[in-house]
């Protein structure tokens, strides 16, 4: 896997362009918002907490960043419709969509098959795939207009190898590469899009807390910590790349 920590991106690497992040309430779509804003990016905040995405809306104003925009949606309960309003909203609005942070995140039960609970594997498939794949079938027109649109999804190590207990979380992962290579394949040669996963790793969050109860927050990375892959893959250096696995920091050992 490939991992650009050391990536120095330039000031105005994500100038003029329209990035729509989801889950930016907090955590790391919280600090990919602000990074991409800070480096030219008119950021699309969406999240289903109103006042998490106001803060964040005036922490990117405060540091002089391009005006925000705020679109609220919860994954949970949204259907095809809701995506289709929000690429219409989007499309009047700025008219092109040059980059797209797929997040937000459920992480379910920590469980064994044998004892998941039937409603909440569907919830997290559908917070965690079926919500991103309607929302991208939704934007592609717009991402289309763009001269070089980057879409990532977030991925996991479990997503790459199943591990016991992770249940619907890491099912919900490997159909999150299954559809980037579905994707970046169909796109390939005939769209300015390109499509790659990013696996961010053990990162100080709140749901890799719940995940790992007893691990000592500060032996992690930070989200800020972790944000020079996000910009090589959402800026214009990461161009010929599509298709591809990214870690957004080197293995733990």
């Amino acid at each position: 896997m490939k991992c650009m920590i050391d990536y120095q991106a330039a000031h105005d690497l994500l100038k003029d362009r329209v990035v729509l992040v989801t889950g930016a309430g907090d955590g790391i779509g919280r600090a990919a918002a602000k990074v991409f804003a800070a480096h030219g990016a008119t950021v699309v905040l969406l999240g289903r907490t109103i006042a998490k995405l106001e803060a964040v809306y005036d922490e990117i104003e405060a540091a002089g960043g391009p005006q925000p925009a705020i679109y609220p949606l919860n994954l949970e309960g949204a259907a095809v419709a809701d995506y289709q309003h929000m690429a219409e909203t989007l499309d009047k609005e700025f008219g092109r969509l040059d980059g797209l942070l797929h997040n937000a995140g459920l992480l379910g039960r920590i469980t064994p098959v044998e004892q998941y609970n039937p409603a909440l594997w569907e919830q997290v498939m559908q917070v965690n795939i079926n919500g991103p794949i309607w929302m991208t079938q939704a934007l592609l027109p717009l991402l289309k207009q763009s001269q070089d649109a980057s879409v990532i999804f977030t991925s996991s190590s479990v997503g790459r190898k199943g591990r016991a207990f992770w249940g619907a979380y890491a099912v919900s992962k490997f159909a999150t590469e299954g559809f980037v290579d579905v994707l970046a394949d169909e796109q390939e040669n005939v769209s300015p899009i390109r499509v790659n996963s990013l696996n961010p790793g053990a990162t100080r969050t709140q749901m890799r807390k719940t995940a790992y109860p007893g691990e000592d927050p500060d032996a992690l990375r930070t989200p800020e910590d972790i944000m020079p892959t996000y910009l090589w893959l959402m800026g214009p250096d990461s161009r010929a790349h599509s298709g591809e696995r990214f870690d957004a920091q080197p293995p733990r050992h």
